[in-house]
């Protein structure tokens, strides 16, 4: 991709993005602010973990988006009987009677882990190195994954049964935390008459990976004011219980909160939702647009808020405020 300026090449991303609204629209009805987060996860380098009951269309949603970027797609449906070695690979004896490594389903651009809370831990930290290193090892041999690597994990609530709650350490790894709700009545309208009659929807490929990774790294360049880091710097450290800026409500009612990763997801995901927006650099009102779901996951409430029913939504909403 050949730009002129940073400015314009930013211009150019805010038109693809709109293009690609658009297409991905074509199949999913609703769910604007859950695409926009896989959206902005995505050109931020960054994973996502999608929280909702069956039949929402999560699977449906990371397959289209898939196809509108042009990009390889796995799906890895999580059972307790998982194996580590099912998800990165295994090595086995050839017609030679040497050993040769078989690529597991890891080694595509787009990753849905369905279902990951369904799987025993020794089972999902399999994934910890891959989304974090974008390699895995196997036999003391690293292998380096595709880019543009991103994993988008489904979850049911963890108050069904059958789930096994994921690890502080992988929540971590994961940029969003999005939340999905029903579809409206309309919404859901719209979706029976799409999915009960035969006429098949034709997406275009809206960008390549060699696009992707240039706005990856563009994303990157776009400036930001010093008053915005340290704005998004305090408000993780609201989260903190006995930090300098811990409110009340922080000491009160929160066990521990959000580490220096929910700092940077903050800057680099501002950046990411000014981009789509139109703008050339972020302000507070970016960072507290993708706060919500990039705290939630971070923030351990404790004994007491259980006790008073106090949820993580309204802790973070008041700490935002």
């Amino acid at each position: 991709m050949d730009y002129r300026s940073d400015v314009e090449a930013l211009d150019a991303f805010a038109q693809k993005y709109q293009e690609l609204r658009q297409e991905i629209g074509k199949i999913i009805v609703g769910q604007d602010e859950v695409i926009n987060k896989v959206i902005i996860s995505i050109f931020s380098r960054g994973h996502c973990l999608l929280v909702g009951v069956p039949g929402l269309a999560k699977t449906l949603l990371v397959n289209t988006i898939a196809r509108t970027l042009g990009l390889k797609y796995n799906r890895i449906q999580f059972t307790p009987d998982l194996m580590p070695s099912d998800i990165i690979g295994t090595e086995i004896l050839d017609e030679n009677r040497n050993f040769r490594f078989i690529e597991g389903p890891v080694f595509a651009n787009i990753i849905l882990a369905d279902e990951i809370n369904r799987t025993p831990p020794k089972t999902q930290s399999a994934l910890l190195e891959a989304m974090q290193e974008r390699s895995v090892t196997a036999s003391g041999i690293t292998y380096k994954l595709d880019d543009p690597f991103f994993v988008l994990a489904t979850q049911n609530p963890i108050e069904q049964e059958g789930t096994y709650p994921l690890p502080e350490a992988q929540l971590d790894r994961f940029m969003f935390n999005v939340w999905l709700d029903y579809p409206s009545f309309e919404e859901e309208v719209l979706v029976v008459k799409k999915t009960t009659s035969d006429i098949e929807q034709d997406l275009k490929v809206i960008l390549t990976a060699q696009d992707i990774i240039y706005f990856q790294k563009l994303i990157r360049r776009i400036p930001v004011a010093d008053n915005v880091v340290e704005y998004a710097v305090r408000l993780a450290s609201k989260t903190r219980p006995g930090s300098e800026y811990a409110t009340s409500l922080t000491n009160d009612y929160i066990s521990w909160g959000a580490g220096p990763r929910a700092s940077q997801y903050l800057i680099v995901g501002a950046k990411c939702y000014a981009a789509i927006k139109g703008k050339y650099s972020p302000d507070r009102e970016d960072v507290n647009a993708i706060a919500e779901a990039i705290l939630r996951h971070r923030v351990v409430r404790n004994y007491k808020a259980e006790a008073e029913g106090f949820g993580i939504e309204k802790i973070v909403e008041s700490l935002i405020e």
